[in-house]
């Protein structure tokens, strides 16, 4: 049986590349895998313990925050903080930037704690999301100052997607042994892809140029895939290929996903998969944000799809 390499390992393996390296990003790393082994937990007993349903606040998107909302968050905190290598944390669920008091940490981290959360419910696959940067005066950094982000898609099996340098790759969970395990290597998503996914329901808010493209979608005999839940369609975007949208619209004239919990991410990993990710007609990556929770449309997926959209776009 071939040897399966843990995300630990992996990590360890990693940090013999750079040559000025401490071990305070593993570490970082490490502390962020155990943090969502607890969630993954937890999310597979939702059913069977008093952890699900609202918890009566909205964040500052104005979504319903769900209870296991507010575990994830305390727990990725708790953890964050405990690795004494972060010096600020913020979140989706958070009005403010969390900042650690620890004089040597080198690192910001952002994160969604659970994305997808309205969906817990109803048991479809719902994640994390997170973001690294290296400390900087300014808190809010450009996505091209990410020097790592990941997701980890609670399904029917726990994958860790992760990305540092330039390649991807994926982690699966085994619980007989408490790991992740190295499942798909250099992840590459494909150049084209038959499927796109957005919200078919809100089409007559969309602008004309998102509802011309949905019909040459159609006309080309694109299948619609659509979970509702982001991080499961960009995974399954990521690994099949085609599009995932999410428009501005006459609701949310901004957009409605977050730049530095959402897009910055998962742009960042399906860039370096050989995707693209676009807000308008250029990188959300080449944004220099001015609000916490600032929202943009994404387009993101396969690069000859993206390419298409952007031709409809202008």
């Amino acid at each position: 049986m071939k040897y399966a390499s843990s995300l630990t390992d992996y990590i360890l393996e990693e940090e013999k590349s750079f040559k000025q390296a401490t071990g305070s990003f593993s570490l970082l790393m490490i502390y962020i895998e155990q943090a969502v082994k607890i969630i993954a937990s937890h999310v597979a007993r939702s059913g069977l313990v008093d952890i699900i349903g609202s918890s009566g606040f909205k964040n500052q998107s104005d979504d319903e925050v769900q209870k296991l909302d507010v575990f994830a968050n305390s727990i990725l905190i708790e953890s964050l903080r405990a690795s004494k290598q972060v010096a600020l944390i913020a979140s989706e669920e958070m009005e403010t930037i969390l900042h650690t008091n620890e004089a040597r940490a080198k690192y910001a981290v952002f994160f969604d704690p659970l994305d997808g959360s309205s969906n817990i419910d109803v048991n479809v696959s719902i994640g994390t999301i997170f973001s690294i940067y290296r400390m900087h005066e300014n808190s809010l950094q450009k996505g091209t100052e990410q020097i790592a982000a990941g997701y980890v898609i609670y399904g029917p099996s726990n994958m860790f997607v992760y990305t540092c340098k330039s390649a991807v790759h994926g982690f699966t969970y085994d619980p007989s042994i408490g790991s992740f395990l190295l499942s798909h290597e250099n992840i590459h998503t494909p150049e084209r892809g038959s499927t796109y996914s957005i919200n078919e329901a809100y089409y007559n808010t969309f602008p004309l140029s998102i509802q011309k493209y949905i019909q040459h979608a159609k006309d080309t005999n694109m299948k619609l895939r659509y979970v509702g839940s982001m991080v499961s369609d960009i995974h399954r975007t990521l690994l099949n290929g085609g599009v995932f949208m999410y428009p501005a619209d006459s609701r949310n004239p901004k957009g409605k996903l977050r730049l530095m919990y959402e897009i910055n991410p998962m742009a960042r990993i399906m860039q370096n998969a050989g995707g693209l990710a676009v807000s308008g007609t250029s990188s959300p990556l080449l944004i220099q944000p001015t609000e916490l929770h600032e929202k943009q449309p994404l387009f993101i997926g396969s690069k000859h799809n993206i390419e298409e959209i952007i031709s409809f776009i202008g």
